[in-house]
């Protein structure tokens, strides 16, 4: 039966030894037997720009992405709040087709919605002003155009701001507000979500306006790696070889 995988929040990078081993184990050994991977933001711990592709870490984890599509596997990337600045150069290198946030697809006969997730945590204020500012074009094209290695200081230094600011926050609040969600599901006639994030992999129902709907959420890879198997009897977690 043909199916397809969903993954997400592995933030990979040359100081994640375990997640790095973790990613390369499931694109030898599961990946490969899919119809599909959606990998739905975050792959990389954070994205400088298309311009930092020749790095050997990045060359390392493009390559493995790309050995995965030769095998026949469509590949489908979706920004996440780490990694929005990947761009066609990257999309390129990894054979994979980027996904706007959100994208609405018919899942094996079933209307599935793909997100990130974190356009649904909006009772974190800061956050949200932040995303606005960092996804609008003007500031992206003003950011890349600065040398590399600044761009990559000047997210160092958001990050430990932003880990400083996470400890002073309410877990709720970076959680998804349960409003958000129904909107979001209103506006898209109530398809079933799959997204990412917020790290509490689970599945949620949703009542809304006379409708169930079922909501998928991704976990990270900080100690495990996890996945979502969707196939046309419905959508289960993935079981891993170790």
């Amino acid at each position: 039966m043909l199916y397809s995988l969903f993954i997400s929040d592995l933030h990979l990078c040359e100081h994640s030894p375990t997640t790095t081993r973790l990613f390369h184990h499931f694109m030898q050994h599961s990946a490969p037997h899919a119809e599909a991977l959606y990998i739905l933001g975050d792959l990389f711990e954070y994205w400088a720009g298309d311009d930092d592709l020749n790095s050997p870490f990045h060359l390392e984890i493009t390559g493995t992405l790309r050995a995965l599509t030769a095998q026949g596997v469509k590949l489908f990337i979706m920004h996440g709040n780490r990694d929005f600045l990947m761009a066609e150069k990257l999309a390129t290198a990894c054979n994979a087709t980027l996904l706007t946030d959100p994208t609405l697809l018919n899942l094996y006969g079933k209307q599935t919605l793909l997100t990130h997730g974190d356009a649904l945590c909006t009772d974190d204020l800061d956050y949200q002003m932040f995303r606005q500012q960092v996804r609008a074009t003007t500031w992206q094209q003003q950011f890349l155009a600065q040398p590399l290695a600044q761009r990559k200081a000047q997210i160092e230094q958001v990050r430990q701001h932003s880990t400083a600011g996470k400890k002073l926050k309410a877990e709720s609040i970076m959680d998804v507000n349960q409003n958000s969600v129904h909107e979001l599901l209103r506006e898209h006639d109530y398809p079933q979500i799959i997204h990412g994030h917020t790290h509490r992999p689970a599945h949620h129902l949703h009542h809304v306006d006379e409708r169930t709907c079922d909501r998928w959420v991704l976990g990270d890879w900080d100690t495990h790696a996890n996945a979502l198997r969707c196939d046309a009897t419905g959508i289960s977690w993935e079981k891993i070889p170790a």
